[in-house]
């Protein structure tokens, strides 16, 4: 029986350096000095993607931990408090309470978790994104699990070939439907195609009930009541060993698609898929980031990471991300580029209607 383990991710914006474009230096130190050896973990592993500071760690305390939770809390007041003497941009951004309440969750940072018995080989692919929303993971997952054009394994693996059950988020409403796939497979696109409001949360093997993904949903301007940036998602994936190849799990990820975010959250963009080097979102504060890093995990130890996207194999797919921005730009304020009303409600849209309410002439009378 392999060891009981706790994979939680758990990401902030806490300041940018310089604009939204990175995270300083000192910020990464300060956090990887409050976990480093903490008795509370097992291990840990502090990076970013784009201004976003992600924690990795691995503990036995289960989902949810308020101890963990508490500690990833703390690691964010303290790189706020850095971040703020540097006068860096934002900082403190995704922290909306100045308590913590026992849980991080609705308190702005991103959380994905997931609780496993460790396999005798334990390979896990974390994704971090930049300038985009929960959403942006719906499209990969739905390949990754349900597309045997992406998966081969769903076709030739016995272990796969019964499917795999997604766990949908309504995020508006507050509530949660499975799709057991492929019979629901359809009836499953018609929400994972409404990415701004229905998020894959979790997906599960049909035959064993174990955790194979599980993201992060939080949605800032739902929670905060404004606008104050997209949410900047994490994903943790297990690979291999009737769950997907690591190769079937980063292929999606090679024909990039549009996400919502990039400049000020309020625009469609290609989800570029880059290495550790190339993180830092800087053309129209864009395009949207993804990077991927992969770990070996032994009794809880994080062993890596592989920083996926650095492969050239990828260069294609920046080709065609940089090309697509460049016709997504060209449209400006217009829709598509920019998003649809119901998405820009956190902007200036409300306070231009309100000025301009007394103009509208009604044609009906």
């Amino acid at each position: 029986m392999g060891k009981n383990i706790t994979l939680s991710v758990i990401k902030a914006d806490i300041g940018g350096f310089v604009g939204h474009s990175s995270v300083h230096p000192g910020l990464l130190e300060k956090a990887r000095g409050m976990l480093s050896g903490h008795p509370l973990l097992i291990d840990a592993h502090v990076t970013h993607v784009g201004d976003d500071l992600n924690l990795i760690m691995t503990h036995e305390g289960g989902r949810n931990n308020g101890e963990v939770h508490q500690l990833a809390w703390d690691v964010f007041q303290a790189c706020t408090e850095v971040a703020k003497k540097m006068k860096l941009y934002g900082a403190g951004q995704d922290l909306l309470s100045d308590a913590f309440s026992g849980n991080i969750k609705g308190m702005g940072p991103g959380v994905a978790e997931m609780q496993f018995e460790e396999r005798a080989s334990e390979p896990v692919v974390i994704f971090m994104a930049d300038k985009t929303e929960p959403g942006a993971w719906n499209l990969p997952l739905y390949k990754i699990f349900a597309d045997p054009f992406n998966t081969a394994g769903l076709v030739i693996d016995p272990k796969m070939h019964n499917g795999f059950n997604f766990e949908v988020r309504d995020l508006i409403k507050n509530r949660k439907v499975v799709f057991s796939c492929p019979e629901d497979l359809y009836d499953m696109l018609v929400f994972i195609g409404a990415p701004g409001r229905y998020c894959i949360k979790r997906v599960f093997h049909r035959d064993t009930g174990d955790i194979c993904a599980a993201s992060s949903t939080q949605r800032l301007n739902l929670m905060a009541g404004r606008y104050i940036g997209k949410d900047d998602p994490v994903l943790i994936v297990r690979c291999q060993s009737g769950f997907p190849a690591v190769g079937e799990v980063l292929e999606p990820f090679a024909h990039p698609h549009l996400v919502s975010g990039w400049m000020r959250g309020s625009h469609s963009g290609p989800l570029m898929p880059v290495g550790l080097e190339q993180c830092n979102p800087t053309r129209f504060d864009g395009p949207p980031r993804v990077v991927a890093l992969g770990f070996q995990l032994a009794d809880g130890k994080l062993h890596g990471p592989q920083d996926f996207f650095a492969d050239p194999s990828y260069d294609r797919a920046r080709e065609t991300a940089n090309a697509v921005a460049e016709y997504m730009r060209s449209m400006g304020p217009f829709e598509p580029h920019r998003l649809h009303l119901d998405e820009m409600e956190y902007t200036t849209l409300p306070e231009v209607s309100k000025k301009l309410k007394e103009r509208f002439i009604d044609l009906r009378k």
